[in-house]
């Protein structure tokens, strides 16, 4: 029986946190729902009619980065006021990033409109949450519309795969994915690198297996959950932002198309890579990351 209650007590201290952070989603789900029926609001999810009910959610999340992880932001100023897509590493539980985005909806009053991966689109109660906090598919048509209209979209390269394969080596796993470098050169705008400082410290997997890499591919979900919850510093580190080029003719991106996408997706990843070197201890330490609480001094 002993044994039997340490597993469980082990199992709960690794998995509590991540399970209250659904709980705290779910919730906000909820509170969008109350809104909407108290109101009678019947505006479409994505109009400013919902910023007081964003409002809230955004101080609730921000309180809680306050108090577990010390959350700070660093570098908003290279946020530009027009359009850009955002690019950032992709933690196992990228509970940073819903940190970022409450922060920058307090300080800006801005929504940044994210794009996730099509599983999250088929959790169940969360459709409303999803439309709101203006969370999409990501499709290039959409992320171009989006763009035209002067809005700030996030996109992780990486994905699931990064959030389940990565480690406290900080490594990015993005593949050939270089569409969001195409949608940038499309759209005209700058691509801005993020990273969250201890993100993989805070929360974490299992250590990649051949067997578990080969059930993601084959299901594409991320059957197995993070694990940790440890309250970390977290600081999010937001790079200069790689322009577009204004002088090349269409006519030359025509014909540099490839080589063009190739360069654009080359340089972010080397951004966000030089954002890991120069705030990152590699390999991540969970003790480190504890201990920076205590150390107010910005790096």
């Amino acid at each position: 029986m002993a044994i039997i209650s340490l597993t469980i007590s082990a199992i709960l201290f690794f998995f509590i946190v991540p399970l209250t952070n659904l709980i705290f989603i779910y919730l906000s789900n909820i509170l969008l729902l109350m809104y909407q029926r108290n109101n009678e609001v019947k505006a479409d999810p994505s109009s400013d009619v919902w910023d007081s009910a964003r409002k809230t959610i955004a101080r609730f999340w921000d309180i809680y980065a306050r108090i577990w992880h010390g959350y700070e932001v660093h570098g908003v100023e290279n946020i530009p006021e027009g359009p850009g897509i955002l690019v950032y590493y992709h933690g196992a539980l990228p509970v940073d990033y819903l940190y970022f985005l409450s922060r920058l909806f307090l300080w800006k009053n801005r929504l940044c409109l994210s794009v996730a991966d099509n599983f999250v689109f088929r959790l169940p109660g969360l459709k409303l949450l999803l439309e709101v906090m203006r969370v999409m598919p990501g499709t290039r048509e959409e992320c171009l519309i989006a763009l035209k209209n002067g809005h700030l979209v996030s996109i992780s390269p990486g994905g699931v795969r990064e959030a389940l394969f990565s480690d406290e080596s900080y490594q990015l796993m993005w593949g050939n994915r270089k569409g969001f470098a195409q949608i940038a050169l499309d759209a005209k705008v700058p691509i801005i690198p993020m990273y969250t400082e201890n993100v993989r410290e805070g929360y974490r997997t299992l250590k990649e297996r051949r067997f578990l890499r080969q059930l993601y591919e084959n299901t594409r979900l991320p059957i197995f959950p993070p694990y940790g919850g440890l309250p970390v510093k977290f600081r999010t580190y937001i790079g200069e932002p790689i322009p577009y080029d204004p002088n090349i003719t269409t006519e030359e991106l025509a014909e540099k198309v490839c080589k063009g996408n190739f360069l654009f997706s080359f340089q972010t990843k080397t951004a966000i890579q030089t954002l890991i070197s120069k705030h990152q201890t590699i390999p991540g330490s969970i003790w480190k990351a504890l201990l920076q609480r205590f150390d107010k001094r910005r790096k």
